[in-house]
């Protein structure tokens, strides 16, 4: 093969190669694709049930008739016997073989354990409402977990030509396997209740078939805020349509308002953990949203500030479409709309199908979800950032510690901010160090500004300073590497006090609740950017905040970047702006806010007894007759700046 044959080839190759890479489809492509391909499945699956539904119509004029001439009534039967024939037969045709199912008064029954109270209701065979017995809402009312007069839970399905929808049905209760006919239970210490919830159908004799049913069953642990929850159908493999592969489960809740300071958290919504992906992800909880996840789901938790129910689904559910709404209901505590469509693989042919699920109607507390091995734990608000979220976990961990003994958290904030302080004191003890060595190199700084005043010598003033700073042994960046290091924890903290349901209902000095603002005054009138009402522990924070942006800007040397002075400026708008911004938070973020400034007074005065300026300059005069070793950085930033000295002395060439 000669070259030019060797050239032709592997330009030829070239432009295939490329044809190829220009022509893969883009991640726009592919995800549009995707939803082609479970659009076509949804649709041979609509087409099945349809098949169906055509070849069960022709069957039902017929089964029609052969019932009829089941429950031929004789001529000298009463009227109420033709009058309940007439009823069932109507029955019959809009619910089919639960039929009987259909017919009933509601009842309800009460499951109480060490931490809840569960009423069941026969109508659907599902929750009608949990109450949390260790917590009240701000008003001092039972926190009731959803509004049960809107509560949703409904399995539906195909049977023959019909969709049955299970909230319709009566279900009858079953204790430990047996029938049940008494009142409200207690489940005793170390003990799990069975409580069970079955619709039976209906045998050729419309008599009840003992062997056909579905099943809604229930353990109810005494001292555990989940419970297990098992979706189980006994020979409805010929009830439920045979080309069906799936249930539907269709759980919708309107949430209550359990906090008085609702308007400012914004992390109430859907929350779901994908089986493939194994993360947590949520809804945007900013507007009103419908989302549809196609592959398979572990769990859905409709979650609010401190509370969250959650349904988990040990195998997955195959999909599932979440939305959140504020479309308001009736209830004068309604809040927020929360609902999950979730399929339920279902096999037609099995004469038995199991689905093992649980629920967790419980707080938001870190370690109790953590402990269930979910991931429930990602719902707590502490931080996305990998570096503020385990910061976050080590406050976690020494928070509960504190609590442990039994303290008012007023003083475990105390503890904690003093332990944090400790924490970073060899931090703010370089910073301030290295603050007063370049206030005794304010003359020698000063006369290097005198020698450069103009503007096309600033990078040799800036390296005078620099060599200056080298001699006397202060680090140019001793300032802003303490601020950075101290940042993570003032956001993490940030994103800890209002998520903390420990401070929840809390009281310390005059605020009644930490994790809510601390209201002394209450305003006739809404102030823009402030709220109506005015908050202590937020006033004396700002207050704290601007002293010490006094004190440390008397402290900020101006002389060798002047720029500092815009700084300076804008330092003493940022506690304005925080008393507007922390005014509805968490009276317990101010207080550590404020805590935290306060310390820092006293560390300021404790550096000023260990750091005396004069021996601070005997330092320098010594360190200046030493041979200085230039560190990387130095020489890296020297570097630098001659290469763009030279730079622009080629420019002005």
């Amino acid at each position: 093969m000669n070259k030019s044959s060797l050239i032709g080839f592997i330009l030829i190759a070239a432009i295939l190669f490329g044809w190829m890479w220009w022509m893969q489809p883009t991640k726009e492509q592919i995800a549009e694709q995707q939803r082609i391909q479970d659009s076509i499945r949804m649709a041979r699956q609509e087409a099945a049930i349809l098949d169906s539904i055509r070849l069960a119509e022709e069957q039902k004029e017929q089964a029609v008739a052969d019932t009829a001439k089941l429950f031929v009534v004789p001529e000298t039967a009463t009227d109420s016997a033709t009058l309940a024939l007439a009823q069932y037969q109507q029955r019959r045709d809009k619910f089919g073989v639960f039929a009987s199912a259909s017919d009933g008064d509601e009842q309800t029954w009460t499951v109480e354990n060490d931490l809840q109270r569960i009423t069941f209701s026969n109508k659907g065979g599902f929750i009608k409402q949990v109450e949390l017995k260790d917590y009240k809402t701000y008003d001092s009312m039972p926190l009731i977990s959803f509004d049960p007069e809107t509560a949703i839970f409904d399995l539906s399905f195909f049977s023959n030509n019909r969709i049955i929808n299970t909230s319709q049905l009566y279900f009858q209760p079953f204790v430990n396997g047996k029938p049940y006919q008494g009142g409200d239970l207690t489940v005793g210490e170390g003990e799990t209740l069975d409580f069970s919830m079955r619709v039976y159908i209906d045998d050729a004799n419309g008599k009840r078939s003992e062997n056909q049913y579905l099943e809604y069953a229930y353990a109810i642990p005494s001292n555990n805020y989940m419970l297990g929850f098992n979706l189980k159908t006994v020979g409805l493999n010929g009830a439920i349509a045979n080309n069906v592969n799936y249930m539907n489960l269709d759980w919708q809740v309107d949430l209550l308002q359990h906090e008085k300071d609702v308007d400012r958290f914004i992390n109430t919504t859907v929350y779901y953990r994908s089986m493939i992906e194994k993360d947590v992800d949520r809804l945007n909880d900013r507007k009103n949203k419908e989302e549809t996840i196609n592959s398979s789901v572990n769990w859905v938790s409709f979650k609010e500030r401190f509370f969250c129910n959650v349904l988990v689904a040990q195998n997955g559910f195959s999909s599932a479409k979440i939305g959140v709404n504020t479309d308001g209901s009736n209830n004068p505590k309604y809040f927020k709309t929360m609902s999950a469509g979730l399929e339920i693989p279902y096999n037609s042919s099995a004469e038995i199908n199991e689905f093992p699920m649980s629920f967790y109607f419980g707080p938001n507390h870190f370690k109790t979800l953590k402990s269930y091995g979910l991931k429930l734990q990602r719902q707590i608000d502490v931080g996305n950032f990998f570096l503020i979220r385990w910061i976050n976990y080590g406050v976690i961990y020494v928070f509960n510690w504190l609590g442990s003994y039994g303290w008012n958290y007023g003083i475990v904030i105390l503890i904690l901010t003093i332990l944090i302080k400790i924490l970073l004191f060899p931090i703010a003890f370089k910073s301030y160090k290295s603050s007063a060595i370049t206030r005794v190199l304010k003359p020698e700084m000063e006369e290097i500004a005198a020698k450069y005043p103009k503007q096309e010598d600033a990078m040799k003033k800036q390296q005078a300073v620099m060599e200056l700073q080298r001699q006397a042994g202060a680090s140019p960046t001793s300032g802003c590497i303490p601020m950075l290091l101290q940042f993570p924890i003032l956001i993490a903290v940030f994103r800890f006090f209002p998520s903390s349901i420990e401070l929840r209902q809390q009281p310390f000095l005059w605020a009644e609740d930490l994790s809510t603002y601390d209201s002394i005054l209450d305003l006739p009138f809404n102030i823009p950017f402030y709220g109506d009402h005015v908050s202590l522990f937020c006033l004396l924070m700002t207050i704290t905040t601007f002293i010490y942006t006094y004190v440390n800007n008397k402290q900020m040397d101006t002389t060798a970047n002047p720029q500092m002075k815009g700084m300076k400026i804008m330092m003493y708008i940022m506690p304005i702006m925080f008393l507007g911004i922390f005014n509805s938070y968490s009276a317990g973020l101010s207080y550590y806010y404020m805590l935290a400034n306060i310390i820092t007074f006293i560390q300021m005065f404790i550096f000023r007894k260990m750091i005396k300026e004069d021996k601070v300059r005997a330092t320098i005069e010594e360190n200046k007759r030493k041979p200085q070793k230039k560190s990387r950085f130095q020489q890296r930033l020297e570097a630098a700046q001659k290469a763009q000295q030279q730079q622009m002395r080629n420019a002005r060439r």
